[in-house]
């Protein structure tokens, strides 16, 4: 920081030195920004118990298809099932080797929390092969002139 010792004419100097206020100031700042608590933000949320996987469930060994649907119904495979059976059921495909591929598809009018709480379903399972389709029912763009 620069200093100025006056003029050469010998007058006093009449500015006031800020060179002091800035530096308290920074440690004003910086002792506030110490006792600031860590916020923490967290998103409770209570994940289905697995239940039984009904009998009409067929698992592929190759590829499954979850949907969810408009009206908030849960398909694998075309047949209905429950959060909870969709819990049991990511484990099973976890048992066989090579693991199936999983392929989600939500319904354009489909509930958004019940996607994301099946994707903490999907993430916790740790499926490795996953994939979104449908999304190009979703496009908005207009082929042109061929």
């Amino acid at each position: 920081m620069a200093m100025s010792g006056g003029k050469d004419d010998g007058s006093p100097m009449m500015e006031m030195n800020t060179t002091p206020l800035i530096d308290v100031m920074l440690v004003l700042l910086i002792m506030f920004i110490i006792t600031i608590p860590v916020a923490t933000h967290a998103v409770n949320i209570d994940l289905p118990q697995p239940t039984n996987i009904p009998n009409d469930v067929k698992i592929d060994p190759i590829k499954n298809k979850l949907v969810l649907t408009a009206t908030n119904q849960i398909l694998w495979n075309g047949a209905a099932i429950s959060e909870g059976q969709l819990v049991s059921i990511i484990a099973s495909t976890k048992g066989i080797d090579p693991e199936p591929e999983l392929q989600f598809q939500p319904e354009e009018y489909a509930s958004y929390e019940i996607a994301n709480r099946m994707m903490k379903i999907i993430t916790d399972a740790k499926v490795t092969k996953f994939g979104f389709v449908g999304n190009e029912n979703f496009a908005t763009f207009e082929k042109g002139p061929a």
